[in-house]
């Protein structure tokens, strides 16, 4: 997350199989020098994958279902009946 990478990336420099580029060295060494609390943690448990309203847009997940509601009409049928029983979030309150 502090690096702007995939864990998977950071596990495989950690396992050998790959080596990050000069960038990221010098990145690691300036951590490194400022100690465990430069480095930003992703948040644990349900709160990890609770996006919601714009933060929600940045997620690919999402995109991949647009896209799949837009080209199968029996999907799109069935969302809808389903989101017939959730709040719009856009309804005065």
């Amino acid at each position: 997350m502090t690096l702007g990478i995939e864990p998977k990336e950071f596990a495989a420099w950690e396992a050998g199989e790959l080596f990050p580029t000069k960038r990221y060295v010098a990145e690691l060494e300036t951590l490194r020098k400022k100690g465990p609390t430069a480095i930003q943690r992703a948040p644990k448990g349900k709160a990890a994958s609770a996006k919601t309203g714009m933060a929600r847009l940045a997620d690919p997940k999402l995109w991949e279902l647009v896209r799949k509601l837009a080209e199968h009409p029996a999907l799109f049928d069935q969302v809808s009946k389903l989101a017939e029983t959730y709040p719009d979030p856009t309804a005065a309150k």
